[in-house]
C-alpha cells in the first residue's frame, strides 16, 4: 500500500505539472507561430489527459481485493497505459499532417528567441518528471508510472528536436526546416507510443516477463536452501503493482507440515527482500521420490537411497515446466 500511496502522490504532480507546461507550450507557440513548437504542444495536450488518466488508474489498482475482483484491480494500469500510448499515436498522426499542411504553405515564423526559452525551461522539467516517473515505477513495478515517465521523456526529446530546428532556422534563414523538424519528431511520437501499447498488451495477456523471471530464478538458486531439492512449475502474473508468483517447491518426504512451512517462508522472504511487499507467493510442497536423491545437495541425510550425482542449476527454462528435475533431464 505504501508503494501505491507514493505512485499516486508523483502521478497527481505529473498531472498538475503537465497541465502548467501546455499552457506554457501554447504561448510560446503564440509568440513564434512555430509549426514545430505546436506539435510539442499538442502532444501536451496528450500529456494531459494521459496525466490524469494515469492518476485515476491508480487510485483504482490501489483499492483493496473485493468479492468480483479477487486479484485487485492492478489490470486498470495495463489499460490506462494502452490509452495513452493511442492518445500519443493519434497526435502523432495529427502532427505530421500539420508538419506536411506547413511544408507546402510555410507561415511566418517570429519571436524565436523568447519560444526558445520558454519550450527548454519545458524540456528540462518534462525530464526530471519522466525520470523520477521511471525511476518510481521501475521500483514499484507500476505500468502505469513507466508508461508516464516513458512519455514525458520523449516529450523532451521531441522537444530538444523543436530547439535543434529553431536553431537552424535562426542560423540558415530556411523556414521548411520547422516542417522537417515536426515530421521527425512526430516519427519518433508514433515510435514511442508503440513500445507503450506492446508492453500494456504484453501485460494484460499475461506475457511473461523474461527479464524479472531471470532475475527471481538467480535469486532462488542463488540463495536457495539446502532443503529445497527441486523447483519447477514457476510463474510470475503482474496485477499492477503487485506481482503474483506461483511455484512448486520439492523438499525432503520426511518434513513434517511446520517444518516444510518454514521452508516456504524463507523462500518467501527472500523474493520480498528482492522485489518489495507488494508481493503474493504462493508455494505448493512436493514431496521428492527416490530419483531425487541424485541432485539433491543435503549431504546429512540419512535416509537417502542413492548418492548425489549432480547439481541442478535453476534457470528460466527449467523452472518453469511441470515436470521435476533429474540428471537425465
Amino acid at each position: 500500500m505504501k508503494e501505491s500511496l507514493i505512485s499516486i502522490r508523483i502521478q497527481r504532480w505529473v498531472a498538475i505539472v503537465s497541465v502548467t507546461l501546455l499552457v506554457v507550450k501554447f504561448i510560446a507557440y503564440f509568440l513564434t507561430h512555430s509549426v514545430s513548437i505546436l506539435t510539442d504542444a499538442l502532444e501536451s495536450i496528450a500529456n494531459v489527459v494521459a496525466g490524469f488518466l494515469g492518476l485515476y488508474s491508480l487510485i483504482l489498482s490501489a483499492k483493496p481485493r473485493d468479492a468480483d475482483h479477487p486479484y485487485g484491480h492492478g489490470k486498470i494500469e495495463f489499460l490506462s497505459a494502452a490509452l495513452e500510448g493511442s492518445m500519443i499515436a493519434v497526435a502523432a498522426v495529427l502532427i505530421f499532417y500539420k508538419a506536411i499542411v506547413n511544408l507546402i504553405s510555410p507561415q511566418p515564423i517570429q519571436e524565436l528567441d523568447q519560444g526558445i526559452i520558454l519550450i527548454g525551461v519545458t524540456a528540462v522539467i518534462n525530464y526530471f518528471m519522466g525520470w523520477l516517473c521511471f525511476r518510481t515505477g521501475k521500483r514499484n513495478n507500476s505500468i502505469a508510472l513507466i508508461a508516464s515517465g516513458k512519455h514525458l521523456q520523449s516529450d523532451t526529446y521531441t522537444t530538444l528536436g523543436v530547439l535543434a530546428g529553431l536553431g537552424l532556422i535562426i542560423i540558415t534563414k530556411v523556414l521548411w526546416f520547422d516542417s522537417v523538424v515536426a515530421m521527425l519528431t512526430s516519427s519518433f511520437i508514433l515510435y514511442t507510443s508503440y513500445k507503450i501499447i506492446r508492453s500494456s498488451i504484453a501485460g494484460i495477456m499475461d506475457e511473461s516477463d523474461h527479464q524479472l523471471l531471470t532475475r527471481l530464478v538467480d535469486l532462488l538458486d542463488r540463495e536457495r536452501s539446502r532443503n529445497w531439492v527441486d523447483l519447477h512449475n514457476l510463474r510470475v502474473i503482474k496485477y499492477g503493482s503487485t506481482l503474483h508468483i506461483d511455484c512448486h517447491l520439492t523438499v525432503p518426504w520426511y518434513m513434517n507440515v511446520l517444518d516444510a512451512h518454514s521452508e516456504v517462508k524463507l523462500l518467501e522472504k527472500l523474493v520480498r527482500r528482492e522485489f518489495g511487499d507488494s508481493i503474493e507467493v504462493f508455494v505448493h510442497t512436493d514431496v521428492c521420490m527416490d530419483f531425487s536423491c541424485d541432485i539433491c545437495e543435503k549431504k546429512d541425510c540419512t535416509l537417502r537411497k542413492h548418492s548425489f550425482k549432480k547439481r541442478i542449476t535453476w534457470i528460466v527454462e527449467n523452472v518453469s515446466g511441470n515436470k521435476k528435475h533429474t540428471v537425465e533431464s
